[in-house]
């Protein structure tokens, strides 16, 4: 009897050691924020969080981040694959005197920011940030970037950093978008739909060997509607609206 009772309270403690246990910080493929919601939540659909940088750290790399309601949203740092894409709701994130979104991601990372109104007060630095350590590849869908002291867009990353903007309004910043590779690597911006109009210095400026292609874009409102420096690639598919200085170096055929 005492042997049997010494094997039963043996295999009960192990089975209480095994049972499988859920992280308090285990991260969701989905996650959610809403203009009420708290960080302290787990961001599910009926907790969610208040903040992108709070909704971040709880969803899984390659996941997802949904607006419930509109709110303000905050500034958020990403350093893995994620999309935060928040239609029809407006999704703010408002900042002064710094980015507003910093994308540090290594390549291949893949970045999908859809849907959002991202505002500067005249004090923030860059609306989208890109820089030297990342290698990500940025997509901007249906978004508004106003009123940045630096750039509304800044991409200034390693080799194969890309930002593919699109329905996008970039305006009254200082300079609109900025491709610059990081210590001459190879950068490619690409503008579909896209207005950039009444930015301080330039709607768009490329440094070689970096490169954008613009495709049914407007470029107006700043002395230079293309800034170069050095000899980049400028495409237009030739159904562009472009007002201000600056040419076209290659011009790619509508099929």
């Amino acid at each position: 009897m005492k042997k049997t009772s010494l094997l039963l309270g043996l295999f009960g403690l192990l089975a209480i050691v095994s049972v499988p246990t859920t992280s308090a910080h285990a991260q969701a493929t989905r996650t959610w924020v809403s203009g009420v919601g708290d960080d302290a939540n787990p961001c599910s659909r009926t907790a969610p969080c208040k903040t992108f940088a709070g909704a971040i750290s709880k969803t899984a790399t390659g996941g997802e981040i949904n607006c419930i309601d509109p709110g303000g949203f905050g500034a958020v740092t990403i350093t893995k694959s994620i999309a935060i894409i928040c239609e029809p709701f407006t999704a703010g994130v408002l900042v002064s005197g710094t980015n507003a979104i910093i994308v540090n991601a290594a390549a291949p990372a893949e970045v999908l920011l859809q849907g959002l109104d991202i505002e500067g007060l005249g004090t923030g630095i860059n609306g989208v940030s890109i820089p030297s350590s990342s290698g990500a590849k940025v997509t901007i869908r249906k978004s508004a970037i106003r009123n940045f002291n630096g750039n509304g867009v800044n991409l200034t990353g390693a080799a194969g950093a890309r930002v593919l903007i699109e329905d996008t309004y970039i305006a009254s910043n200082t300079g609109g978008v900025n491709i610059a590779g990081a210590g001459g690597a190879v950068n490619t911006a690409i503008l579909i739909r896209t207005t950039v109009d009444n930015n301080t210095n330039f709607a768009t400026s490329v440094a070689a060997p970096s490169a954008i292609t613009l495709n049914a874009s407007t470029l107006a409102g700043s002395p230079a509607a293309i800034s170069v420096t050095g000899s980049p690639t400028v495409a237009s598919f030739g159904n562009n609206a472009i007002a201000g200085s600056g040419t076209i170096t290659a011009t790619v055929p509508l099929k």
